[in-house]
C-alpha cells in the first residue's frame, strides 16, 4: 500500500487532481507520470491497462506519483486531461490517444514544458517512445485465420453427399452470376479514424491475397461500435442470402455485433467469426462455439512494459527497444491467436480468466465439451 500512495486516480472527462506527494510515506519525491487512456467501452482498458500501469509504475517507483484519466472517446477532453497533468508538473505522458492526429497538440505542449511522450497502444508522430503490439501482423492472424475456417468449412460442405432430383443441376452461380462455389466473407473493420485499424486492415487483405474466397463487401466500423456492426451486417446478410460463409471482425466488440446479427437472423452454426482483444464475452463465445477465434494480446503484459519504461524515461535512462517505427524508438509485443482449443493454457493457465468467470451456468455444457471443467478437464 505504501508503494501506491503516490497515485492519483482521476477518470471521467474531469480535470486531474493531485495526489498526495510520494515522500509522505517516507519515500523522496522522484517525479510524476501521466497516464491518458481513450475510453471505456473496450473492457480492457479499465480491467486491465489501468490497473496494472498504476500497480507496476507504485511498485517500480514509490517515489513517482501517477496522474490518470480517461477520455470518454473525446479528443477534446483528452487534451485539456493532458494540459491538466502538465500544469501539475508530469515529467512523462503516457498516451493512447483519442485521435492520432489531434493528439500531435500534446505531443507539442509537452514537449515545451520539457515533458516526454510515450505513445501507448496507438502511434502519434513526434512521440519519444512507442509501447504497442504489430497490428498489422494482428491482422494477418485474423485472415488466416479466417480463410482457413471458410475453406475447410466449404470443403466439408463439397464432402457431403447431394440429395434430391435437382442436385446435379447447380450452376455454380447465383443470380447475378457470381460464383457461388467460392466462400464469401465480409470484412467488419475497425474506426477509419484509427492508425490501428488500418494497419489490421492491411494484415488482413495480405493474409486473404491469393486465396480461393469472395469479399463480399467491407465496412470501417464509426467508434468500433457493436451496434454499428449489427446494423451492417444485417443489412449484408439480406444483400448477400446465403452467401456469407465467414465475418472478419477486426475486434471482439464487433464480433459480438456481427454474431448477434446472424443469429437474429436464423443462422446455424453463424459464419465462421473473427475477433480480437481476448475479452470475457468473446472466450465464452469461442467455448459455446459462436465465435471462430481471438486475438489475444496480453494487456497488462503492455501496460507493464509502458510502466516500466516510464520510470526508466523518468529517471533518465535510455531504455531498449525493438524496432524503430517513423524514427520512434519501439518496443512491439508478440500477439496470440486463440481458439477453442487454446483457451486453457494461454487463457486459463496464463491466469487471464479463470474457469469460474468463463464457465457461469449458461457456458457449462460448452465449458464440459471444451475440456475446461468436468471429469474430462485437462
Amino acid at each position: 500500500m505504501a508503494a501506491l500512495a503516490g497515485v492519483a486516480l482521476v477518470g471521467g472527462l474531469g480535470g486531474c487532481a493531485p495526489s498526495e506527494p510520494a515522500g509522505a510515506a517516507g519515500v523522496p519525491h522522484e517525479g510524476t507520470i501521466g497516464l491518458l487512456l481513450p475510453e471505456a467501452q473496450t473492457a480492457r482498458y479499465e480491467a486491465s491497462d489501468h490497473p496494472t500501469f498504476v500497480a507496476v509504475t507504485g511498485r517500480r517507483c514509490p517515489g513517482c506519483t501517477v496522474l490518470y484519466a480517461n477520455a470518454g472517446q473525446d479528443a477534446a477532453a483528452q487534451l485539456q486531461q493532458a494540459e491538466s497533468m502538465l500544469a501539475q508538473g508530469a515529467d512523462v505522458l503516457v498516451l493512447d490517444a483519442v485521435d492520432t492526429v489531434a493528439a500531435a497538440g500534446i505531443v507539442a505542449q509537452a514537449k515545451r514544458l520539457g515533458a516526454q511522450v510515450i505513445a501507448y497502444d496507438r502511434f502519434v508522430d513526434g512521440a519519444d517512445y512507442y509501447v504497442s503490439y504489430d497490428y498489422e501482423f494482428i491482422g494477418f492472424l485474423l485472415g488466416s485465420a479466417l480463410a482457413g475456417a471458410v475453406t475447410e468449412r466449404e470443403s466439408e460442405k463439397d464432402a457431403e453427399p447431394e440429395a434430391g432430383p435437382d442436385a446435379g443441376e447447380d450452376t455454380g452461380q447465383d443470380a447475378g452470376g457470381n460464383d457461388t462455389d467460392r466462400p464469401g466473407v465480409l470484412l467488419a473493420h475497425g474506426s477509419a479514424t484509427e492508425p490501428n485499424a488500418l494497419a489490421i486492415a492491411a494484415g488482413t487483405r495480405r493474409a486473404l491475397e491469393g486465396e480461393d474466397i469472395d469479399v463480399l463487401a467491407e465496412y470501417y466500423t464509426p467508434d468500433w461500435s457493436p451496434d454499428k456492426a449489427t446494423e451492417w451486417t444485417e443489412a449484408m446478410l439480406t444483400r448477400f442470402p446465403g452467401q456469407v460463409d465467414g465475418v472478419l471482425a477486426a475486434n471482439d466488440g464487433i464480433a459480438g455485433g456481427a454474431i448477434a446479427a446472424a443469429k437474429a437472423a436464423g443462422l446455424d452454426p453463424v459464419p465462421v467469426t473473427t475477433g480480437q482483444d481476448g475479452e470475457l464475452a468473446a472466450v465464452q463465445r469461442i467455448v459455446a462455439g459462436d465465435q471462430y477465434m481471438t486475438v489475444y494480446k496480453a494487456t497488462d503484459q503492455q501496460a507493464q512494459t509502458a510502466a516500466e519504461l516510464a520510470v526508466r524515461v523518468l529517471r533518465g535512462e535510455e531504455p531498449r527497444t525493438t524496432a524503430v517505427i517513423q524514427g520512434v524508438p519501439t518496443v512491439l509485443l508478440a500477439p496470440r491467436a486463440v481458439g477453442v482449443d487454446d483457451v486453457q493454457h494461454v487463457i486459463v493457465d496464463g491466469h487471464v480468466y479463470t474457469t469460474d468467470e468463463i464457465c457461469v451456468p449458461a457456458y457449462r455444457d460448452a465449458c464440459e465439451r471444451a475440456g475446461l471443467i468436468g471429469e474430462g478437464a485437462r
